[in-house]
């Protein structure tokens, strides 16, 4: 096996990737084609779908201004759903994979709940289960702060994430997948009148992302 397919792969799903079964089995499948490879994959998901916002509703419904710990709280639920089922699909197709929270991962973050930044990251855990084998899946946007309060990062949070662990794994690339196919000069959801970029600077993604694109969170690039 050749240095290069020793590399760890770091994927990224976003809600839109694993928003129902079907979709879950199609991300399940994506990455079961690369640790068929590599046998070296970590994958960050996002919560599915619209939990984030159904959550926020059911939390609107029973508070008018919930506390943001309690938010947190509830907000992490999502992407442990996640997980659970991606794990499950991968286990499905013979991929051997572990589910792991951000805690569980390794994700350290500055005590403010709500938009929290990563502090430290020490994903001990995580190579235990790629040097296993397995698949690492863990829960993106969520982190513990050093006195064991769980807190999340804020919206984007799993981009930030899966470039965080990439960079502490060491891994060859992180790759991001979303409902677009790519970095285009303007939405396509909205417009037809778009030119998908076929690379971008970091630099010109930053400055794509302070001005509203959403195909990437400001602090991930």
């Amino acid at each position: 096996m050749g240095g290069s397919r020793r590399k760890i792969v770091v994927m990224k799903f976003g809600g839109s990737s694993v928003a129902d079964p079907a979709k879950i089995q199609r991300a399940a499948a994506r990455i079961a084609a690369v640790w068929k490879k590599t046998k070296r994959v970590a994958v960050v998901v996002s919560a599915p779908g619209d939990m984030t916002d159904d959550l926020l509703a059911l939390a609107s419904g029973v508070s008018k201004e919930p506390a943001v710990r309690e938010l947190d709280m509830l907000l992490a639920a999502g992407e442990q759903v996640s997980i659970a089922l991606l794990a499950m699909a991968l286990r499905a197709r013979g991929v051997p994979a572990v589910s792991l929270t951000g805690p569980q991962a390794g994700f350290i973050l500055e005590p403010v709940f709500g938009n929290a930044r990563v502090a430290a990251l020490c994903p001990t855990r995580v190579r235990r289960v790629l040097a296993a084998g397995s698949v690492a899946v863990v829960a993106g946007f969520q982190g513990a702060c050093r006195d064991g309060e769980l807190a999340t990062m804020g919206r984007g949070g799993s981009d930030l994430s899966a470039v965080a662990l990439a960079a502490a794994l060491g891994a060859g690339h992180c790759e991001i997948f979303t409902d677009v196919e790519g970095v285009y000069t303007a939405d396509p959801r909205n417009t037809h009148v778009v030119k998908k970029l076929s690379a971008i600077s970091y630099d010109e993604m930053l400055k794509l992302a302070i001005s509203g694109a959403q195909v990437m969170q400001v602090r991930s690039i």
